[in-house]
């Protein structure tokens, strides 16, 4: 039993796994900030280009 203990402990097979979750989840929060700050740019433009042509 403790040799298996052992074993899983020294495993880093999962290490991998988890890396990769955690950039995913680093690059999902910048294209979400990214996108709400250009969306929220870019309706103001257009509301100002809409105000502009009336």
């Amino acid at each position: 039993m403790g040799k298996l203990l052992q074993q899983l402990w020294h495993d880093e097979g999962g290490q991998d796994i988890a890396e990769y979750a955690v950039m995913l989840a680093v690059i999902l929060v910048i294209v979400v900030g990214t996108v709400r700050l250009i969306g929220s740019n870019a309706n103001n433009v257009f509301s100002q280009v809409g105000s502009a042509i009336q």
